[in-house]
């Protein structure tokens, strides 16, 4: 035993010496010489003999004996380091994030969305228009909505921000259909799309917002969540063989379900100006995203949601009636940028 004691305190030495002897400054001399001093303290302890680790340590260091640090100022530095190493791995492949701030000098606080892409909404924008169905195809579509609204309001009654949570788990959902069936049909027939790809993401991402807003103010339970799970499952693969089979009949459908979603908002609306639903400071990404007052309450979020259905109404009849024109939506212009 005291051999392999003896062995193990020579072959510390000559690690040592090594690491000295390679190390290129102050960073080197210290590292070898930690390691050096850990491994004689271990073996002194494990045979009951005290070879003088510590003192060991202090003698090959170079730094002072102020700068022995206690453990658990070790421990935040691990930690700093660590941060540091995680810093150096993102940012390897050269990709980092330029510091963005708002006009008052704050540092922007959202990544899910940028300065740029925040906007006043038109609320002037006329809440009572409706697509009168003229053809099977648009009292199909009519039908199949006044349907599917009549389970949703038995289930949330009078919880209006509930269902408006419900509303926007399935209207973030057409836009990103169409826009991904669309930007595939450009690439298979090497054709521009007028700009409805970006339009209908756009849209998509816009509702998006509208759900990361109401979530903020209404937690949703668990057997709402897996409500959302199972609406979400079906009504994707419905509406995506919707949009393959009849684009035209698709984009009506997303007309009357946006013509029911200001009705909803509406009632949303009333509840608040009544008392029974509390009017509530806004949440802060909802001030940022539609540039509300910073005062700007519950009430002001749900009239630019509102406005913001508005218009989705507006573009899908609109993209729905160049369809039953015979035409192609990359013939007409997109609407980019019309919230």
């Amino acid at each position: 035993m005291n051999r392999f004691v003896l062995r193990s305190v020579k072959q510390c030495l000559v690690n040592g010496q090594r690491y000295y002897g390679s190390g290129g400054g102050g960073g080197g001399l210290v590292y070898g010489s930690s390691v050096v001093g850990r491994s004689v303290h271990l073996s002194g302890q494990r045979n009951g003999v005290m070879f003088g680790g510590f003192e060991w340590r202090r003698m090959m260091s170079s730094a002072p004996a102020s700068m022995e640090k206690a453990p658990s100022e070790k421990k935040e530095q691990e930690k700093e380091e660590m941060k540091g190493k995680d810093m150096v791995a993102s940012s390897y492949w050269g990709i980092s994030r330029p510091t963005i701030t708002k006009e008052d000098g704050t540092v922007w606080p959202w990544n899910c969305f940028m300065p740029w892409e925040t906007y006043k909404a038109d609320v002037s924008i006329d809440l009572k228009k409706h697509h009168v169905p003229k053809n099977f195809l648009d009292n199909l579509a009519y039908r199949t909505v006044k349907l599917l609204r009549i389970p949703v309001d038995l289930f949330f009654q009078r919880r209006y921000g509930c269902h408006a949570m419900m509303l926007e788990t399935v209207a973030a959902v057409p836009g990103m259909v169409g826009g991904m069936l669309l930007h595939l049909k450009s690439l298979r027939k090497f054709q521009q799309s007028g700009g409805w790809i970006k339009a209908l993401l756009e849209e998509a991402e816009n509702e998006r917002m509208h759900l990361m807003t109401i979530v903020e103010l209404v937690k949703p339970k668990w057997y709402e969540r897996l409500l959302v799970l199972a609406v979400q499952g079906v009504f994707f693969n419905g509406f995506f063989v919707l949009y393959l089979s009849s684009p035209k009949l698709a984009h009506r459908f997303v007309g009357y379900l946006e013509e029911e979603a200001v009705f909803s908002y509406t009632e949303y609306l009333e509840s608040i100006e009544s008392g029974e639903t509390e009017n509530v400071p806004a949440p802060a990404i909802a001030i940022d995203y539609w540039r509300l007052p910073k005062d700007a309450r519950l009430k002001d979020v749900i009239t630019v949601i509102r406005a913001d259905e508005a218009h989705h109404r507006d573009i899908n009849h609109f993209a729905s009636d160049i369809q039953f024109q015979g035409k192609e939506l990359r013939e007409a212009p997109a609407p980019i940028g019309y919230h």
